[in-house]
Order: C-alpha cells, then structure tokens, then sequence
C-alpha cells in the first residue's frame, strides 16, 4: 500500500521530509541533531545537494520513483515551524505527506516509531511546526535517543545537547532510520510501523 495518493492535491512532491536540528558547527553532533543527520543520510544515498531556502537548506531526491524534498531549518529548533510552513506551502503539501524526524527522549536509543499525528511530547521543535501549520496531523518519524543514565546529573536539555556516545552507535541509528524514511516512501506507514517501530 502507497503512502501516496498522487492527484489529490496539486503538489510536485510525494513528500516533504523535515529533519529537526539547530544550525552551526556548535551544535553539529548533537542528539538534538538527529533530524538533520538523517537527511543528511537520505541526500548522500540519493545524489542530493542541499541550496538555501524557506530559512533552511532543502534538497530534491527520487527514493523508490517518488519525488521527495528534505528540508533542514534554519531557525533553530523551537522556531522549526518558521521555516517548513512556507516550504509545505510552496510544494502544497497535504499533513498527511510531511513527514517530520526528531530525536526523542522518551524512547530508548535506537528505538524507531512511525506514526501520523499525535501529542507534541514537549519537543518544542514539534510545537511549533504544528502551531505554524494549524493542526498536529503531520507524520513523524521519532528516533529514541534515550534520557541521562542513572547518576548522570545532566538535565535533559543539556543531555539532548550533547553529543552521542560510542555505545550508541550514532552511525548504525542514523542508517536505520533513513531506511524507515525509505520503508515509508516504497510501502507507506503501516508496513513501517510493523517492521520499525
């Protein structure tokens, strides 16, 4: 089963893929990151290129026949909205064909879930995309970066901006979920959800 509905709406693009991240070498390797280094993933495997544009850089790709665009904002994190609002615009993207990839604390590194729609979960990048946008209805993809171990005295937001560990395996995450990013485009999100999630 397709993802897609191709006519519906008068879009160029199967999907509009945001990867969440805040700009600048400071902030590069980060687990908040993760967003942009998943895109980054999809346009290496892809031949894209990125070009500045709607507050951010974005990038066309073909994945499985279908055309996609990946989009990383500029404006820092809790102002996300600001940049994929006018980018979902210029492509007239319906919700249901933007995907959003986003670190997330509450699952355990490494864990994956697909879904459409849902609560923000306090992830401010999330709050403002769907403030910009009027409603919440938008795919994500949530990637599990996990939360400070026991006796780790860091807060959350310190840890989310901090770089991953080795035992992570950052470079094995950030493959797995462009491959969930891939699972959607080629057999859409209830195959995803049974094989990822």
């Amino acid at each position: 089963m397709s993802l897609f509905r191709r006519g519906e709406s008068a879009s160029t693009l199967d999907l509009l893929v945001v990867g969440l991240g805040n700009p600048g070498r400071r902030h590069e390797r980060d687990r908040h990151n993760l967003g942009f280094m998943v895109v980054d993933e999809l346009a290496r495997r892809h031949g894209g290129s990125f070009k500045g544009k709607f507050s951010g850089h974005v990038s066309e790709v073909r994945i499985h026949g279908s055309r996609l665009a990946l989009l990383k904002p500029d404006t820092y994190m809790n102002d996300s909205g600001r940049s994929v609002q006018p980018a979902a615009a210029f492509y007239k993207m319906p919700l249901e064909s933007l995907l959003v990839v986003h670190d997330e604390v509450d699952l355990d590194v490494g864990r994956l879930q697909a879904r459409l729609g849902g609560g923000l979960a306090g992830h401010n990048g999330l709050r403002s995309i769907a403030g910009r946008l009027g409603s919440p209805e938008f795919l994500r993809l949530r990637v599990g970066v996990g939360r400070p171990g026991r006796g780790d005295p860091r807060a959350v937001a310190d840890f989310v901006l901090s770089s991953f560990a080795p035992e992570d395996d950052a470079a094995a995450l950030i493959a797995r979920a462009a491959g969930a990013v891939e699972s959607l485009v080629s057999v859409g999100l209830e195959e995803t959800q049974r094989s990822f999630n």
